[in-house]
């Protein structure tokens, strides 16, 4: 293949795919260059926790094989992909970073496993997750900690914190993540890969392990999405991971491609969506990113979109709520010192509703929905922040209620994307003081699409080199 680099493991995910089906490489060589990387570049980072060598080498072998019989061939065949810990994938555990399940192995695939792997992809490694996923930062008692390649005293983002990483890190070109509350829009971020939250309904999500539904704020707020070091590779993934799954009733077939707009496309362009202040670095980050958008035939215009702090309260209210009720035994049985600080820290800072005004917030979602609609049918593009704040130092969430309280509200821009159940797309725009810096484009339901275009413009004026090492601390 011309043009790129001689180490596979350097491709996107794109291209791997492509030279295995023009068969100028194998999926198995394509795969001992990912793992050979993991082995090189992994100790260092503790982003993989379980590394699936004669697993992913057997499936590629597999996969050769098919290819050479004249099968069709899915649009991953051959290439590797990583899965988080806290999904279900037949044969190995769903621990989700919690010491009482690390021997609970699956017996069947979640749905968007079994969507990665109909399409063909190598499923080589699991990567690290806080325990119960349930942080902005990435460790836990049963696999310890994760780095950020750029900086090991900085945190690597959670709950995907172990899929930024591995990604940034060239450990894969793929990740799956998933997104309640930023979970693959800030690991994006902080590890300077793109990652997309997709719109509510997009990709079925079901674990078969799972010992009970999750409380409904959950169900209608959380999202499995891809990471990359690629946009076009988050497209590549999205068209995999939404293909349908009838374990999922809230799984809808829509289009991944809407109707066209009409050009120039108006950008909102809000850099402080809460209107409290922003990190300078990250206010430059929103305005460069729309300057490239203007220069790129953009209408950029400096306007907020319906009460975004309003929003973000109800996230919260509508969430926590439920989480006194679902999740409390959940934290105390299984969590770790840190999941459940953590939880006890959300769960003190949340109102305590009544059923009568948790309903009412509930209600209030759909006028919210309704008005950003409204605006976005104006505005198609909503440029932003993904958090007020460069990337953490590590365990900043753990250092008291003040701390903790600093660290949610630097979070506010990624908490109206799951309310709504909007796609967000987090993509990087550079390195300031040496940390990534990125931006967050949101659209309306459906149309990630247009967000995907939006930052594909970014990312064309912002290319991100790979991380060789993280400087300082020690991951494990």
């Amino acid at each position: 293949m011309q043009n790129l680099p001689p180490e596979p493991w350097r491709w996107d995910a794109t291209d791997m795919a492509r030279a295995i089906r023009l068969r100028a490489i194998s999926a198995r060589e394509a795969t001992q260059s990912v793992l050979a990387r993991c082995a090189e570049v992994n100790p260092a980072i503790n982003a993989v926790v379980e590394v699936l060598g004669e697993e992913a080498l057997a499936a590629a072998n597999a996969a050769d094989t098919a290819l050479a019989r004249g099968d069709a061939l899915g649009p991953l065949h051959g290439v590797p992909v990583s899965t988080k810990i806290n999904v279900d994938q037949k044969g190995v555990a769903t621990s989700n970073g919690c010491v009482p399940l690390a021997s609970l192995v699956a017996k069947e695939d979640s749905a968007v496993v079994g969507n990665l792997r109909r399409a063909g992809a190598i499923l080589f490694g699991r990567t690290n997750t806080p325990a119960l996923s349930m942080r902005w930062f990435t460790e836990n008692d049963l696999h310890g900690r994760t780095l950020n390649p750029w900086s090991a005293e900085h945190t690597p983002g959670g709950s995907s914190g172990g899929a930024a990483a591995a990604v940034a890190a060239g450990i894969g070109p793929i990740a799956h993540g998933n997104d309640l509350g930023g979970s693959v829009r800030y690991p994006a971020y902080a590890c300077g890969v793109a990652g997309i939250r997709p719109s509510f309904g997009r990709i079925p999500a079901y674990n078969p392990t799972a010992a009970a539904e999750r409380p409904i704020s959950a169900q209608l707020m959380s999202a499995q999405g891809p990471l990359a070091r690629s946009v076009r590779d988050l497209r590549l993934a999205l068209s995999v991971m939404a293909q349908g799954d009838a374990r999922d009733p809230w799984w809808m077939p829509a289009p991944l491609t809407g109707a066209p707009r009409p050009r120039p496309i108006r950008v909102a362009l809000c850099p402080d969506p809460m209107g409290g202040g922003v990190h300078p670095a990250v206010r430059e980050a929103a305005e460069h990113a729309g300057r490239i958008l203007a220069a790129a035939g953009y209408v950029v215009e400096q306007v907020s979109p319906p009460d975004f702090p309003g929003t973000v309260e109800d996230w919260e209210a509508f969430s926590r709520t439920e989480g006194r009720i679902a999740l409390a035994d959940g934290f105390a049985k299984l969590g770790d010192e840190g999941a459940q600080q953590t939880f006890a820290a959300m769960m003190a800072r949340a109102p305590e509703l009544s059923l009568a005004a948790w309903a009412a917030t509930a209600a209030r979602r759909t006028a919210r929905q309704r008005a950003w609609a409204a605006f976005l049918a104006d505005h198609p593009i909503l440029l932003l922040p993904v958090s007020l704040e460069p990337p953490f130092p590590q365990g900043l969430d753990l250092q008291g209620t003040q701390a903790f309280d600093s660290v949610f509200r630097a979070q506010a821009p990624m908490l109206a994307a799951p309310l709504l159940g909007l796609p967000g797309v987090s993509v990087p725009t550079g390195l300031a003081d040496g940390l990534p810096m990125g931006v967050q484009i949101m659209a309306a339901r459906w149309r990630e699409d247009l967000a995907l275009d939006a930052a594909e413009v970014i990312e064309a004026a912002c290319p991100m080199p790979t991380p060789i090492a993280p400087r300082g601390g020690a991951a494990g």
